[in-house]
């Protein structure tokens, strides 16, 4: 915590106090969710969970964080053109990992059949952690990044406020006044608007697929809100209601109803459990249209933690990125160490050391969705056997990867939580850069940094995200 903090993070009555504008400063700006009990009704929500405090972000990470997103734009649209790459990278996960597998024979059909598509929308949150060295040193590291779904670009552009109206309840009103604009929502918005352009038709809607349960709608709505502003009309459909009345005409235009559709914005699609057979034909009927995925399957391909991992190989970014050395020793400035767990010398040499000192180690799945990583003492070396094999170095199922454990230095905050009592939490936070970039044909129109999300949880949570239910909203206070 800043040492602005330390003189009211222990004045109970402040922190009451406090609180108390706080959640309704929440409720005010609407940075809000659907409640568990009911999500699917709006006539009943709650605020999303916050700190209370800002959390303070070294100034030069975080700069360099929004330096190299531009970069990481770039990285990522290089990838998706790139079939040669996510075929080799992806080929032993997709022997063990049916859903990448799926995901990998649609971008294949797509392919051979010949892409309609001409206009590619990337949408995608870079993020890093703070990692505290021996020295006392902070170094801004890669956790992963989000090429489908990266959520909360709404309800963070409204939490800052909330923030700064705490600080000023708290007598810090020189430091509320440094707290950054923060608007995701207006810059995704762009991109989706740039997108919807492009295509070429006027009348065509902007579609969001979203989630059968949809408790963060209103995240969602506040990107929608700039759509409507802009005079674009958005309509929001589910996986079934694609199968349903989703339809290609012989152009393959993509029609809803008989709404013909520009952009297809996926809020949904990115764990395997929404899948059934109707939803995998869904899918392929939205992957084969002329319409403008964010994003297309071979974007959300080259999100995985595979392809990430694969990337911090010596050459592998001259090889995607030739031409382009100062963003490659950007990219590669911000990596923490990734090891293969596929099945040969390799992945048995690093299955040795991880068996040997498993506290080292983090141990990443290959889909997204949060609360799916494992760490500590005891949950690494549970896993790390459990994968691994008792008294054997093989690597029997190459599905994982391993990341160097981070260990960034702990706050005090609160974290509040609608029904949960108020109390102090030694607490750490992973801070998120939204990118958006265009492309039509082979030529970048928009490649722009659209803002960050700040995340915050207590030290004993090794993994999860504000939907997972653990960590909670924050604003970076620049120190």
């Amino acid at each position: 915590m800043a040492a602005a903090w330390q003189d009211v993070v222990r004045d109970s009555a402040a922190v009451r106090e406090a609180a108390a504008v706080a959640v309704d400063a929440a409720l005010l700006a609407g940075v809000l969710m659907r409640t568990g009990e009911q999500p699917h009704a709006s006539d009943v929500v709650n605020y999303a969970p916050f700190t209370l405090l800002p959390s303070a972000v070294p100034r030069a990470l975080f700069e360099q964080a929004y330096a190299v997103q531009q970069d990481f734009n770039l990285l990522v649209d290089a990838i998706s053109q790139n079939k040669e790459f996510l075929e080799q990278t992806l080929a032993s996960t997709i022997k063990v990992d049916d859903f990448t597998a799926r995901l990998f024979r649609i971008y294949l059909q797509v392919l051979e059949e010949g892409l309609a598509q001409t206009v590619f929308l990337g949408i995608n949150r870079s993020d890093y952690m703070f990692d505290c060295g021996l020295d006392g040193t902070a170094a801004l590291r890669q956790i992963e990044i989000n090429t489908i779904a990266a959520s909360f670009g709404g309800l963070t552009s409204r939490t800052a406020d909330v923030h700064r109206l705490v600080l000023k309840v708290l007598g810090k009103t020189e430091e509320a006044s440094h707290l950054l604009p923060n608007n995701p929502a207006k810059g995704l918005a762009l991109g989706i608007a740039k997108a919807w352009e492009l295509y070429g038709s006027p009348r065509a809607v902007v579609m969001f697929l979203v989630e059968e349960v949809q408790r963060n709608i209103f995240d969602q709505r506040c990107v929608e809100n700039e759509l409507w502003n802009r005079n674009i009309r958005v309509v929001r459909k589910r996986f079934r209601d694609v199968f349903e009345q989703g339809s290609l005409d012989a152009s393959r235009r993509l029609y809803m109803d008989g709404q013909e559709v520009a952009v297809v914005y996926y809020r949904e699609g990115y764990v395997p459990q929404v899948y059934d057979q109707q939803n995998w034909e869904a899918r392929l009927l939205l992957e084969r249209s002329r319409a403008v995925k964010c994003p297309d399957i071979a974007t959300q391909l080259a999100g995985t933690k595979k392809v990430q991992q694969e990337l911090s190989r010596p050459g592998t970014l001259e090889k995607l990125l030739p031409g382009h050395p100062e963003a490659i020793a950007r990219i590669r400035a911000t990596f923490a160490g990734l090891y293969s767990l596929d099945e040969g010398e390799e992945g048995d040499r690093i299955a040795a050391t991880a068996i040997a000192d498993p506290d080292r180690f983090v141990l990443k799945p290959q889909r997204e969705g949060g609360g799916m990583s494992w760490a500590g003492p005891l949950g690494g070396s549970i896993v790390v056997w459990a994968v691994f094999g008792t008294g054997s170095s093989s690597v029997p199922a190459p599905g994982p990867v391993l990341r160097d454990k981070l260990k960034p230095q702990p706050a005090l905050n609160y974290l509040l939580r609608a029904h949960s009592s108020l109390r102090v939490s030694e607490c750490i936070s992973e801070l998120g850069i939204f990118g958006v970039y265009v492309r039509q044909g082979q030529d970048l129109v928009l490649n722009r940094a659209a803002g960050h999300l700040l995340r915050t949880k207590a030290i004993e949570h090794a993994d999860g995200g504000v939907a997972a239910g653990v960590a909670v909203l924050d604003t970076p206070y620049l120190v």
